[in-house]
């Protein structure tokens, strides 16, 4: 998990020696840090995607301008039969033809029945759904992120002071071998093994606080907050199983590549299509050389049926394997959440029972361990016996912690496979 976190992109605008006290303020500094706005900027760029796909329905209105030039005069518009013959019986009329002609006016295009361009917007409309089930699935995903490695911190902090109580223990055990040892009644090499005992653990502390910083350094990654220590957890809610809502994003996606797929082949259906055009031309006249306007325009209905689309038939056939990755995505990803929800469904229980346990052997580890202290003072027992119950004690310690950390980190994960909201759960 450490190594996942640490491909996340350091920030230089975080907080730090920050005091917390409760699991909610790592989980709102979350929603506003960048890799929370990440997936905020995805969903606004796929609900512009769907914007995009419902403007295809407007029309199309163009403004333009125009000079022609042609070597023998041309008409300005198209002329009337009947208006052409009385041109002819009347020369002095201003006609409009002439060899230099400007035009300025305005076209419209606007489908009035292009299948493809529904299926469009139900997919956009589809991706944008996927991308907002992707935001929260991630939000989980983040946040299951903060509990685990708050549990570790934690799991470090407890073995920390675990090794601190066995410190002082043996410093003070170390108090009556010195003193035996100058009284003459007990060997230089007990101190010895007892001074060893101490230097471990203070290499042990070391390593953990190495540990520690790392873990510290993710969730700072995350919140942008860094702790000094762990957050104290508790468990206020508990999960919910059912239908596995990490995989909503992906059968959305699907959905919507299906939906694409259908978009590409309606492409090949007869398109219905309202086209307008208004022109106003500009010329002096041809037979005159007087200054002349015109103005006509256009109103159309266009059928345009595809015959020949090699280009859209390979677009239709990437579709199609777009389509195959997207149903073999989602099986590898449906088995795989599967396992892992029955295995942690499974693990959990017994997590919680191994708690239970190693809280019953610590009690009688702590009470053997004082037996062996008077043992070894009566001079019942060797030092080497006598550091075994210290090393006992404080290795079912670690054992007891490490499975609290397991707990959250099952808890969560179930909660991120079902969709649970973690906020519910953990307090």
């Amino acid at each position: 998990m450490l190594k996942k976190l640490s491909l996340i992109l350091f920030f230089p605008v975080l907080l730090f020696g920050q005091e917390v006290q409760n699991i909610g303020t790592l989980f709102d500094s979350l929603k506003t840090h960048p890799v929370s706005r990440a997936d905020e900027i995805n969903l606004e760029l796929s609900e512009t995607g769907k914007s995009m796909a419902v403007s295809h329905l407007f029309p199309n209105i163009d403004l333009f301008g125009r000079y022609d030039y042609s070597s023998e005069a041309i008409g300005m518009i198209p002329v009337p039969p009947n208006d052409l013959f009385s041109l002819i019986k009347n020369p002095a009329l201003t006609q409009p033809f002439s060899e230099n002609i400007y035009r300025i006016g305005a076209s419209i295009s606007m489908p009035i029945f292009v299948k493809s361009i529904y299926s469009m917007i139900s997919k956009a409309s589809m991706m944008n759904k996927s991308a907002e089930s992707k935001k929260y699935i991630n939000l989980l995903k983040n946040e299951a992120m903060i509990v685990s490695l708050n549990a570790n911190l934690n799991y470090m902090d407890a073995l920390t002071k675990a090794l601190e109580q066995k410190k002082t223990s043996l410093l003070k055990t170390k108090e009556f071998v010195l003193l035996m040892v100058n009284n003459g009644r007990a060997p230089e090499s007990a101190l010895l093994k007892i001074n060893s005992g101490i230097n471990e653990i203070d290499v042990m502390k070391n390593d953990l606080e190495l540990q520690r910083q790392e873990v510290i350094a993710a969730i700072k990654n995350l919140t942008g907050v860094s702790l000094s220590k762990g957050i104290l957890m508790t468990q206020s809610g508990n999960y919910r199983d059912g239908e596995i809502k990490a995989l909503e994003p992906l059968k959305e996606k699907l959905e919507a590549d299906q939906l694409s797929h259908r978009a590409e082949i309606e492409k090949l259906y007869p398109m219905l299509v309202l086209q307008g055009n208004y022109n106003r031309s500009f010329a002096k006249a041809y037979n005159n050389d007087k200054d002349v306007a015109k103005n006509y325009y256009t109103v159309g209905l266009v059928l345009k049926i595809p015959l020949l689309a090699m280009d859209q038939y390979s677009q239709i056939s990437q579709k199609s394997v777009e389509v195959k990755a997207s149903e073999n995505e989602l099986e590898r990803m449906n088995l795989e959440l599967s396992s892992e929800a029955d295995k942690l469904q499974t693990s959990l229980p017994l997590i919680e029972n191994s708690i239970q346990l190693y809280t019953n052997n610590i009690k009688d580890k702590k009470e053997l361990l004082e037996i062996a202290k008077v043992s070894y003072r009566a001079d019942q027992m060797t030092m080497e016996d006598y550091l075994k119950y210290e090393d006992d004690l404080v290795l079912e310690k670690s054992k007891l912690f490490k499975a609290q950390a397991q707990k959250w980190q099952t808890l969560v994960k179930l909660a991120v496979i079902y969709g649970n909201s973690i906020e519910e759960i953990v307090k």
